[in-house]
């Protein structure tokens, strides 16, 4: 019962902001089809990674998706940087995310 909950609760305050935010840095860049299936690989693949690890730790999922909801935490922090689809989304959303503090 408390591992659903934390799905639900990772699913809803993590992984849809940080699909919505790597949707928007892909529009707003016109990326290619190849990056595009790139973001979706690396978030199908590093989703059930996360609320995994919201179930086993309760804390880092309501202290992470709070840093993500109030832009304290960087969604790009959560991607695996080591894993080929996500290291050029994370470049990606860090760049755009740099961007945004210089205007």
């Amino acid at each position: 019962m408390l591992s659903d909950i934390a799905a639900w609760f990772i699913t809803i305050f993590l992984l849809n902001p940080v699909q919505a935010e790597v949707q928007t840095h892909l529009e707003r860049v016109n990326a290619t089809s190849e990056t595009v299936q790139q973001a979706r690989e690396c978030i199908s693949t590093h989703a059930p990674k996360l609320i995994q690890r919201a179930g086993s730790e309760p804390v880092w999922a309501v202290v992470t998706a709070v840093g993500v909801t109030f832009g304290w935490t960087s969604p790009a922090s959560l991607l695996d940087r080591n894993d080929p689809n996500c290291a050029p989304i994370a470049g990606l959303l860090e760049d755009g995310e740099r961007q945004e503090q210089g205007s």
